[in-house]
């Protein structure tokens, strides 16, 4: 049987399938629901020095439908926990999980980061997660620059404490890679790449936010080529070690990071929707697909596809491609028609065909309903 083990920020994992800071994570019997599923770490609720933020308001979550995904659209705020109280969950949690416990703590004053971060650390954490990015927190809601503070932040704490320190990036930069070398030279012991992007969304009846009235986190399935995008492009270059973050909802998404050169990923929106039994099948197709793959470990894989990712200059511009219609599947919905930007779409005998304007872009074949629609190398068809 394949070995899912990894190492992430020098913490030993059985599975590269972590559990993200949420609710999800916010008691002890919830992190033992991540363990009992198969979680390869869990990163707690966030305990957060801005007092308000200890309060939830309801409800709190929004499915916003698009046609063919959705987002998680939330106002889900910090551990209603103070710091002692806090500290005592990190302790109790020690006693009763096997896996490690990261604690995620987000601060806005130094001497609060100082004290915060030893408290976890006495009290049995594993890890410390630092959420300065928390898509509706003071850093990001005042305007700060978060990724100075972060940088600050991560030599201050790694000077406080001796567990790994794991800052969590924003996405909401001009330039995530330059962000990650920076924290790698600044110590950081691994990288979570992303938090949630902050949004908004309206209601065009009230003509008023929706929800809680403000801006809030949102993600969802479609975050994940952004995660990819710059993991791929950092992963080769940083010492330390990078959970990816955002859009992960199956298996099939998980191994797409590690084949980006992630070593871990965070799991949370699938958690909250499809309870923690997602994370046991996660790993099922972790293991089959290694098996099929031929892989024993993980390190088998991670990475493989950054030494195949093509710059500017290196794509293959050619047009070799054009697009085909099989008369026998084709409905006549005019969808290839209504989409043609180049007129290579007519009408024939009550179907339709290709003519020599196609430009061989692809998008009919992509929206044909009935798969009606072949690429082919031009002259074959």
């Amino acid at each position: 049987m394949p070995d899912l083990s990894i190492t992430y920020s020098k913490l030993r994992l059985r599975s590269p399938v972590i559990v993200a800071s949420a609710g999800i994570t916010g008691t002890v019997e919830r992190l033992q629901r991540c363990e009992e599923n198969g979680a390869g770490a869990v990163v707690t609720k966030s305990l957060f020095q801005k007092e308000i933020c200890r309060i939830a308001p309801t409800p709190r979550f929004k499915i916003v439908k698009h046609e063919n995904t959705f987002t998680l659209y939330s106002y889900e705020q910090a551990s209603e926990f103070n710091p002692q109280e806090y500290a005592e969950f990190i302790f109790k949690a020690k006693q009763k999980l096997s896996i490690p416990v990261i604690a995620s703590i987000n601060c806005y004053t130094d001497d609060a980061w100082l004290e915060y971060s030893k408290l976890m650390e006495q009290a049995g954490a594993d890890a410390i997660e630092l959420n300065l990015s928390c898509p509706h927190g003071v850093h990001i809601m005042s305007g700060m620059d978060v990724i100075e503070e972060m940088v600050h932040t991560t030599k201050l704490v790694k000077s406080n404490v001796k567990i790994p320190v794991i800052p969590k990036m924003t996405p909401q930069s001009t330039n995530p890679g330059s962000d990650a070398l920076r924290l790698d030279n600044a110590g950081a012991d691994g990288l979570v790449m992303f938090n949630r992007f902050t949004g908004l969304d309206i209601d065009i009846e009230k003509e008023a936010p929706i929800l809680h009235g403000g801006y809030a986190g949102h993600g969802g399935p479609w975050a994940i080529m952004y995660g990819l995008r710059w993991i791929s492009a950092v992963s080769p270059k940083v010492k330390c070690s990078i959970s990816a973050s955002g859009g992960a909802i199956n298996g099939e998404d998980v191994v797409k990071y590690i084949l980006a050169g992630a070593s871990a990923v965070q799991v949370c929106t699938t958690v909250i929707l499809n309870g923690y039994g997602v994370i046991k099948k996660i790993n099922k197709y972790l293991e089959e697909y290694m098996e099929r793959k031929g892989y024993n470990t993980i390190d088998d894989f991670k990475g493989k596809v950054c030494g195949k990712i093509l710059d500017m200059d290196s794509v293959d511009r050619t047009h070799w491609a054009v697009a085909r219609i099989d008369k026998e599947k084709c409905t006549s919905c005019g969808k290839c028609f209504t989409v043609c930007i180049y007129d290579a779409i007519e009408k024939d005998d009550g179907k339709f065909k290709v003519n020599q304007n196609c430009d061989g872009c692809g998008l009919c074949a992509e929206l044909c309903p009935a798969k009606a629609i072949l690429m082919v190398r031009r002259g074959e068809v």
